[in-house]
Protein backbone atom coordinates (compact mmCIF):
# COMPACT_ATOMS: atom_id res chain seq x y z
CA UNK A 1 0.00 0.00 0.00
CA UNK A 2 2.72 2.47 0.41
CA UNK A 3 3.68 2.30 -3.20
CA UNK A 4 0.12 3.58 -4.15
CA UNK A 5 0.18 6.21 -1.12
CA UNK A 6 4.09 7.66 -2.88
CA UNK A 7 2.34 7.05 -6.43
CA UNK A 8 -0.91 9.22 -5.08
CA UNK A 9 1.15 11.74 -3.47
CA UNK A 10 3.39 12.02 -6.63
CA UNK A 11 -0.19 13.26 -8.20
CA UNK A 12 -1.69 15.07 -5.27
CA UNK A 13 0.62 17.33 -3.80
CA UNK A 14 4.25 17.36 -6.14
CA UNK A 15 2.08 17.19 -9.46
CA UNK A 16 4.55 19.99 -10.87
CA UNK A 17 6.84 20.54 -8.68
CA UNK A 18 10.61 20.71 -9.94
CA UNK A 19 12.21 21.43 -6.65
CA UNK A 20 13.68 19.34 -3.42
CA UNK A 21 14.15 15.85 -3.83
CA UNK A 22 12.72 12.80 -4.29
CA UNK A 23 13.68 9.19 -3.28
CA UNK A 24 14.86 6.34 -4.93
CA UNK A 25 11.87 4.41 -3.64
CA UNK A 26 9.45 7.31 -4.75
CA UNK A 27 10.36 7.47 -8.21
CA UNK A 28 10.51 3.92 -9.45
CA UNK A 29 7.04 4.11 -7.44
CA UNK A 30 6.08 6.30 -9.56
CA UNK A 31 7.17 5.14 -13.03
CA UNK A 32 6.65 1.63 -12.58
CA UNK A 33 2.91 2.30 -11.55
CA UNK A 34 2.91 3.77 -14.59
CA UNK A 35 4.20 1.91 -16.99
CA UNK A 36 1.49 -0.89 -15.49
CA UNK A 37 -1.34 1.28 -15.52
CA UNK A 38 -0.15 2.27 -19.23
CA UNK A 39 -0.12 -1.91 -19.97
CA UNK A 40 -3.77 -2.28 -19.07
CA UNK A 41 -5.09 0.72 -20.84
CA UNK A 42 -3.55 -0.41 -24.03
CA UNK A 43 -5.19 -4.04 -23.59
CA UNK A 44 -8.31 -2.40 -22.52
CA UNK A 45 -8.13 0.27 -25.32
CA UNK A 46 -7.47 -2.98 -27.67
CA UNK A 47 -10.73 -4.22 -26.67
CA UNK A 48 -12.48 -1.89 -27.02
CA UNK A 49 -11.44 0.00 -30.39
CA UNK A 50 -10.24 2.44 -28.93
CA UNK A 51 -5.69 2.47 -28.93
CA UNK A 52 -5.03 5.86 -28.01
CA UNK A 53 -6.29 5.14 -24.08
CA UNK A 54 -3.02 4.52 -22.82
CA UNK A 55 -1.43 7.40 -24.79
CA UNK A 56 -4.02 10.09 -23.41
CA UNK A 57 -3.02 8.84 -20.08
CA UNK A 58 0.83 9.06 -20.56
CA UNK A 59 -0.25 12.67 -21.89
CA UNK A 60 -1.92 13.26 -18.12
CA UNK A 61 0.74 12.12 -15.84
CA UNK A 62 3.95 13.76 -18.30
CA UNK A 63 4.33 16.80 -16.39
CA UNK A 64 4.05 14.96 -13.00
CA UNK A 65 6.85 12.07 -14.59
CA UNK A 66 9.08 14.67 -15.47
CA UNK A 67 9.13 16.50 -12.09
CA UNK A 68 9.49 13.50 -10.20
CA UNK A 69 12.75 12.31 -12.70
CA UNK A 70 13.90 16.34 -11.91
CA UNK A 71 13.72 15.69 -8.44
CA UNK A 72 15.45 12.25 -8.30
CA UNK A 73 18.55 13.70 -10.48
CA UNK A 74 18.53 16.81 -7.58
CA UNK A 75 18.50 13.97 -4.79
CA UNK A 76 21.99 12.55 -6.57
CA UNK A 77 23.67 16.13 -6.59
CA UNK A 78 22.93 16.68 -9.98
CA UNK A 79 20.38 18.92 -11.78
CA UNK A 80 17.15 18.64 -13.27
CA UNK A 81 18.41 19.44 -16.86
CA UNK A 82 20.38 16.74 -17.02
CA UNK A 83 17.05 14.56 -17.71
CA UNK A 84 17.05 15.36 -21.10
CA UNK A 85 20.14 13.12 -21.54
CA UNK A 86 18.28 11.16 -22.85
CA UNK A 87 17.70 12.92 -26.05
CA UNK A 88 21.11 12.01 -26.63
CA UNK A 89 21.11 8.28 -28.91
CA UNK A 90 21.80 5.35 -27.24
CA UNK A 91 24.09 6.66 -25.23
CA UNK A 92 21.33 9.24 -23.04
CA UNK A 93 19.02 6.85 -21.97
CA UNK A 94 21.51 4.34 -20.46
CA UNK A 95 23.40 7.29 -19.16
CA UNK A 96 20.03 8.77 -17.02
CA UNK A 97 18.82 4.88 -15.66
CA UNK A 98 22.13 4.62 -14.61
CA UNK A 99 21.68 8.15 -12.65
CA UNK A 100 18.13 7.23 -11.70
CA UNK A 101 19.55 3.85 -9.55
CA UNK A 102 22.40 6.01 -7.82
CA UNK A 103 21.98 6.29 -4.09
CA UNK A 104 20.66 9.46 -2.96
CA UNK A 105 23.45 12.05 -1.71
CA UNK A 106 24.41 11.61 1.81
CA UNK A 107 22.62 14.98 4.21
CA UNK A 108 21.69 17.60 2.62
CA UNK A 109 22.86 19.07 -0.99
CA UNK A 110 21.80 22.66 -2.55
CA UNK A 111 18.52 21.01 -3.61
CA UNK A 112 17.47 20.17 0.15
CA UNK A 113 17.66 17.86 2.79
CA UNK A 114 18.13 14.15 1.57
CA UNK A 115 14.45 12.27 1.57
CA UNK A 116 15.81 9.27 3.25
CA UNK A 117 16.04 11.12 6.40
CA UNK A 118 12.71 12.30 7.15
Amino acid sequence: MEWVDLYLNVLKTKYADFNGRASRKEYWCFTLINIAISFVLGIIGGLIKFPMLGTIFMLAVLVPGIAVCFRRLHDTGKSGWWGFIVLVPIFGGFYLLYLMVLDSDPGGNQYGVNPKAS
